[in-house]
């Protein structure tokens, strides 16, 4: 029986009719929450306030999951592009008419506000939310003020929206004409897969060429949508009293800049670089290479023709989770039931992967699915953040389930480590097998701690140029990567031509500046964990399922503290250059080296 792969939105709209009554019910009670200004600070104000945005918070979500996701599936449908961004104007305009939300709070006070909470345990679920508010007291402006600032917030996202009609709307792949004179499409969803199978080291570079020629054709471009986006940021900086524009992105969630200080000290370091660069060694040995670029990354040290089908992934991830705790499974099965995985690549389609739910709402995860080992990893770690919301959901209230991103990437990259380790212990695996998942074990630390890290730094340099006032453009930018290639990877990126522009080819960094870093941090706290989970230790289980429990509960650095991570040292961040250098050691010895 064939499976459906494509999402089943009709959980959320079974017709666009309901849609559109949603959104017009949604239009008409943004004036009730205008009537409330100059009321919060009464029992009586608050009271309404909250019992009518808990009604319009419901409603919401629901419309933006509904119109981002079905957009999603073809960003090419101008219709459901629209319809989506109507949903974020209404929005936008109960930003502003609630912009006198916080400061009337905030002048009710603190002690008020907690005596309320006592007194009306129904709204508990506000209580960590407010506590963040006091908390950045002092970067909350007067009400006039904030208003003010509500008018001009729209803009605030016009940097990955421009950087999106770019580079999905608007984007037409090429073709390339190989060596034999045969000729392929690259596009941003096949060029991975189709580099790991192009033997010729010319036809890689002509691949890699073809793809990055859409940026370099742009180039100028690129270089001023991210440099409004962080104009925008430095904007908020200083209008809002932060001391950086780091500082700016970690006060919300109480992250301490020192957590994101020591994973770049550590990951950039001399001795965090060395089993990096060791790698990179012995893969240009063993692939017969004069010199390593960074797009022969992709290369396989084995070759390996096993592919899986959207099935057979599914399955095997189900295999590997046999030992985990029954409700664990359970809640697997749950998130990968057909109508909430979309699997196959299609035109306009969004690329890469994603979960998206929580607030009650059942997750649903968007993949791009081709096939190969990758894809089977990836399966595992999107199922990872969407059971992840479902304990969330189970645990939480509503406006406390929403975790942030610091703690999301644990649940995923949980699941990955876990898949490695079972097919790495299956008993199966040839020689070749064996260096192929070494490979993919390395490939992960290399990706996840090391290249996140390097974007993460490259954010943290290009933010530190717009705070002195110097200029940021396309070659600023470029600068910025050259440097870092070589102080990473021990690579010249110049001699790539086009690679020195990756800054415009990572979308995170024109969507959600400050976010890729957290994958690092989320890979570091997950591997600790998972070794204790492994090795049997006592309550690791435990603590790793409270801490997925725990949802948006706390602030994200006490959450991994509580399942025994502390990341305001640099041990956790040494702990994975340690076990970077012991997995080279261990593919050096199976190539023979």
């Amino acid at each position: 029986m064939n499976q459906n792969h494509n999402w089943d939105l009709t959980y959320f709209y079974k017709t666009e009719e309901e849609f559109q009554r949603d959104l017009e019910s949604f239009k008409k009670l943004i004036p009730s929450v205008a009537s409330f200004q100059g009321k919060i600070a009464s029992e009586e104000g608050l009271t309404g306030y909250l019992t009518l945005d808990k009604e319009i918070t419901k409603i919401y979500i629901k419309l933006a999951f509904y119109s981002s996701m079905r957009a999603d599936l073809n960003r090419k449908n101008s219709e459901n592009v629209a319809a989506e961004s109507k949903v974020e104007l209404v929005l936008q305009n109960l930003i502003n008419v609630s912009s006198y939300f916080e400061p009337e709070l905030l002048a009710y006070g603190k002690e008020n506000v907690e005596a309320f909470l006592a007194k009306h345990p129904e709204f508990d679920e506000y209580s960590f939310s407010f506590e963040k508010l006091f908390r950045g007291q002092a970067h909350v402006l007067t009400a006039d003020k904030e208003a003010l600032l509500s008018a001009f917030s729209p803009l605030s996202s016009e940097a990955g929206n421009l950087y999106s009609m770019l580079t999905v709307a608007d984007y037409k792949p090429k073709k390339v004409t190989l060596s034999d004179g045969s000729e392929i499409e690259v596009n941003l969803s096949n060029w991975t897969s189709i580099m790991g199978k192009t033997e010729k080291p010319e036809d890689r570079q002509a691949i890699f060429e073809c793809l990055y020629s859409y940026y370099d054709d742009r180039k100028n471009v690129y270089g001023e949508i991210y440099n409004t986006g962080l104009q925008i940021q430095l904007a908020n900086m200083r209008t809002r009293g932060y001391s950086s524009i780091l500082e700016e992105h970690l006060f919300h969630n109480a992250i301490p800049t020192s957590v994101f200080h020591s994973l770049v000290d550590v990951a950039s370091s001399d001795e965090g670089t060395a089993p990096l660069k060791r790698y990179y060694e012995l893969r240009r040995k063993a692939l017969g290479l004069t010199k390593h670029r960074s797009y022969d990354r992709f290369l396989q040290l084995a070759k390996s023709e096993k592919t899986y089908t959207y099935e057979e992934a599914r399955d095997l991830f189900f295999s590997s989770i046999a030992g985990m705790p029954n409700d664990f499974q359970e809640k697997a099965h749950e998130v990968l039931k057909e109508g909430f995985v979309d699997v196959n690549p299609a035109p306009g389609k969004r690329t890469g992967a994603y979960s998206n739910g929580g607030y009650d709402f059942h997750p649903y995860i968007l993949l791009n699915f081709q096939g190969e080992l990758d894809d089977a990893f990836t399966l595992a770690h999107e199922a990872g953040h969407s059971i992840h919301t479902l304990y969330s959901e189970e645990a939480q209230k509503t406006l406390k389930q929403n975790y942030t991103i610091f703690v999301a990437e644990i649940a995923s990259t949980f699941n990955e480590h876990n898949l490695l380790d079972y097919l790495l212990n299956s008993g199966t695996l040839s020689k070749n097998d064996r260096i192929a998942l070494l490979q993919k074990a390395i490939d992960e630390i290399c990706s996840t701690f090391y290249r996140q890290t390097l974007f993460g730094h490259f954010e943290y340099e290009a933010s530190l140029l717009a705070e002195k006032g110097e200029p940021v453009n396309a070659d600023v930018l470029s600068k910025i990567m050259i440097d870092l290639y070589a102080r990473y990877y021990g690579i010249d990126i110049k001699e790539e031509k086009v690679k020195p522009l990756v800054w415009a080819y990572i979308p995170h960094l024109f969507y959600t500046p400050f976010y890729v870093y957290q994958y690092a941090t989320s890979f570091t706290s997950s591997m600790l964990i998972y070794e204790r989970v492994k090795e049997g230790r006592e309550g690791a289980m435990d603590g790793y399922l409270s801490l997925l429990r725990s949802g948006g509960s706390d602030y994200p650095v006490e959450q991994v503290k509580k399942a025994g991570v502390d990341l305001t040292s640099k041990e956790p961040f040494l702990a994975v250059v340690k076990r970077m250098s012991e997995l080279v050691d261990l593919l050096a010895k199976e190539l023979g080296e």
